[in-house]
């Protein structure tokens, strides 16, 4: 598995320490950057040269959605490879929200699950599809 971060957004403090336990009870060794607005992770991943194992963001945000902060990425040339994979985990799950997400070049879209057990699972196997596929910003 790479060792590069995976940086979660959500404004969340619940969810995030959430992903953060089921993270670090998977034993995954990758540093965890948590960004609580999307606004400041534009900032920062358009001045790093840091490499992401996967971004996970949350789309009902208040500052800016998740939605928003995706089309933003996608429409900057450079952040579009530069920001793979990028997935969403979200409490909606509407068809216009999901296909509105894949338009905008999200690599994937999770119902948030409703118990921590469910979230462990669902981290490990983005965790193992990702740490076996090939991508553009390796």
């Amino acid at each position: 598995m790479n060792n590069y971060p995976i940086f979660i957004i959500d404004d969340d403090d619940d969810d995030l320490q959430m992903v953060k336990e089921a993270l670090a009870q998977l034993n995954i060794e990758n540093e965890v950057v948590i960004f609580n607005d999307g606004f400041k992770f534009l900032d920062f991943i358009r001045t790093s040269e840091n490499k992401a194992f996967f971004i996970l963001c949350d789309v009902n945000m208040v500052k800016v959605n998740g939605l928003e902060l995706k089309k933003r990425i996608f429409d900057d040339e450079v952040l579009r490879l530069k920001c793979v994979p990028f997935i969403f985990m979200s409490t909606g799950r509407a068809s216009s929200e999901v296909m509105k997400a894949y338009s905008y070049g999200v690599q994937g879209y999770f119902v948030k699950p409703t118990s921590f057990g469910k979230l462990k699972e669902m981290l490990q196997h983005i965790i193992w599809y990702w740490r076996d596929s090939q991508r553009p910003n390796v």
